[in-house]
């Protein structure tokens, strides 16, 4: 097989072993991986929406014949935390999807979003969804102001009143996007409203638990009629960091970094040590509390992973 024969793609699809690929020309073919490429080793082990590849065909089949290094990636832990579970690479952009009401988002949850982000090497915008529902407003203005002054652009959306819409679409039509966050929180009402031919499945909240039931089941790139791109992944609540060393999770918090250069010790953990300036800006009000305790329980998870 000569070089000439290759085509360029990046992966749309994935599953069962069998990979949708988009060539630079408009096609859509699906491909296999060969053999030498699944012993190769790269970040959970496999190859994932977002990856750039070459294939080429033989016969009225297609094979994946190398895949490029990856600008990004964003990568959480799997179950049982043994593993990394890489949600797409290559992106330009990440959409961490919460909502105000039904279910409404916790501070602990949404830092963990951002911070999974941040450890991948992106800084995300957050966007406050459902915004139309009773009571909504209450909690935007708790957390709006919280994340915006620790430097995240934020935005406040409705698929159902269309409300910040123009903004989200605006800013999804160039490059790859990904929409991350809970089940339930409207990720797919949102690109419905966004962009109607795609008609995503959506689902209710369960009854029972007041959560979201998964009605995206399989990760996949979506086409946009602008045309971007966006990663509609399955929503999901285990938001664990993989592979971050604890001295590395402090710069997953924005608001830290101008403040640590004021600590005594280089190298401050920001926990017990004496004149910390993290600590004290927290004693001051200059940094969000909330914040502080989320940096806290990550960081202590962070020491248990290293000690695995």
């Amino acid at each position: 097989m000569t070089e000439l024969q290759r085509v360029s793609g990046t992966v749309h699809r994935t599953g069962g072993g069998v990979y949708v690929v988009a060539t630079a020309d408009g096609q859509h073919v699906e491909a296999s991986l060969r053999g030498r490429l699944k012993r190769e080793v790269r970040t959970g082990g496999r190859v994932v929406i977002g990856d750039r590849v070459e294939i080429s065909p033989s016969d009225d089949t297609w094979t994946i014949e190398s895949v490029e290094p990856r600008q990004s990636e964003l990568v959480r832990r799997g179950r049982g935390g043994r593993e990394a579970k890489i949600l797409v690479a290559n992106l330009d952009r990440v959409f961490v999807i919460v909502a105000l009401r039904g279910p409404v988002a916790t501070t602990q949850l949404i830092d963990r979003l951002l911070v999974l982000v941040e450890s991948s090497g992106m800084h995300p915008t957050l966007v406050l969804n459902k915004a139309d529902l009773p009571d909504a407003e209450e909690v935007e203005r708790r957390l709006r102001p919280l994340y915006e002054s620790v430097g995240y652009g934020v935005l406040v959306t409705s698929a159902k009143s269309e409300g910040g819409l123009v903004e989200l679409h605006e800013a999804m039509c160039a490059g790859s996007s990904a929409f991350i966050g809970p089940s339930g929180v409207g990720k797919s009402s949102l690109l419905n409203a966004i962009d109607p031919a795609l008609d995503l499945k959506t689902g209710a909240l369960s009854k029972k638990t007041g959560t979201g039931r998964h009605t995206t089941v399989g990760s996949r790139l979506i086409e946009l009629a602008c045309g971007g791109l966006v990663a509609d992944t399955p929503g999901f609540g285990d938001v664990g960091l993989w592979a971050v060393p604890p001295d590395e999770v402090e710069a997953c918090f924005p608001e830290f970094t101008e403040a640590r250069d004021g600590c005594r010790f280089r190298g401050c953990a920001h926990l017990n040590e004496p004149d910390c300036a993290v600590r004290d800006g927290v004693e001051r009000s200059l940094i969000a509390e909330s914040r502080y305790v989320s940096y806290q329980t990550l960081r202590a998870e962070a020491e248990e992973n290293a000690a695995r």
